[in-house]
């Protein structure tokens, strides 16, 4: 079992499981405090219906704990392992009530964020052999952000920027609302270098390769080549030569991630990652 923190603050997961159960319990589980006795006792197993990468097991267990601290969680595997159909992620023992109580947070926890480490894996795997990066984006739950672009990691990808506060990233309808200001691409990427902090890097969105030579020549850090076509980017790649990191970004799919790795770009994102990925199906199947 491999021994991962991926780093997922414990904060930030004590924050987002109170937030679940209080919105799935918000005055108690009605239906197992009325059937379940206290002193039932089980045990239980989260068990995939489907292969899979795993993320949220830490997320699963804080849940489990913070309905009843006396459960018993244990990991048969760490968040970034894949796993099979009908593989055992993780078991808990205890109280019938409390576990019953957990079960659909925690499931839901593990379903999503797996999903998005799966989803990712597969990305990760189609550029393996190329220097492209897979990364995310900010389309991402409302709310779950910090989780999400934690099982980004988890399946293999990396973070591009966290939130707005934390990166400059000039997009099109930045440089619209200034060209009609009668600012150009260059005093742009220089307005934003001068008000920025100094430890912040500068990336600019263009949609063509002229305007990718520009933004190098104008000493942006990241160009994001938008919605290109694959002779375009490569076109790019020769141009830039290195003076900036290149993205690439829009529409971009399993079927043609391997071929936009292949022009050389350095990053490729990915929306579907966070926006699209299907859930895992796992159950938590009990033992009486």
């Amino acid at each position: 079992m491999a021994d991962r923190s991926l780093g997922l603050p414990t904060d930030i997961i004590a924050e987002a499981v109170e937030r679940a159960l209080r919105e799935d319990m918000p005055w108690g589980d009605v239906t197992t405090d009325a059937l379940i006795p206290a002193s039932a006792w089980c045990a239980a197993h989260f068990v995939a219906k489907q292969a899979g990468v795993l993320a949220g097991l830490d997320i699963a267990r804080a849940t489990m704990l913070r309905v009843d601290h006396r459960l018993d969680f244990i990991s048969e595997m760490a968040d970034g392992d894949g796993f099979a159909s009908g593989e055992v992620i993780a078991s808990v023992k205890g109280s019938v009530a409390s576990i019953l109580r957990a079960e659909r947070v925690s499931l839901n926890f593990l379903q999503r964020l797996s999903g998005i480490a799966t989803l990712t894996r597969k990305y990760v795997e189609a550029v393996a052999g190329t220097k492209a990066r897979i990364v995310d984006t900010r389309k991402t739950t409302p709310g779950l952000r910090a989780l999400e672009k934690y099982a980004v990691r988890a399946g293999g990808g990396d973070n591009h920027r966290f939130c707005l506060s934390d990166g400059v990233l000039i997009k099109d309808n930045h440089l619209a609302a200034l060209r009609k200001l009668g600012k150009g691409l260059p005093e742009v990427i220089r307005l934003a270098r001068a008000g920025a902090p100094h430890t912040i890097k500068i990336e600019v969105e263009v949609e063509s390769v002229a305007d990718a030579v520009v933004a190098a020549e104008a000493g942006a850090d990241i160009i994001l080549l938008d919605n290109m076509s694959l002779a375009d980017m490569r076109a790019a790649v020769e141009k830039v030569a290195g003076r900036a990191l290149l993205e690439a970004s829009g529409g971009v799919s399993l079927e043609t991630v391997a071929a936009i790795a292949q022009t050389g770009v350095d990053l490729i994102s990915v929306g579907k990652l966070t926006h699209s990925a299907p859930a895992v199906d796992i159950s938590l199947d009990v033992e009486l």
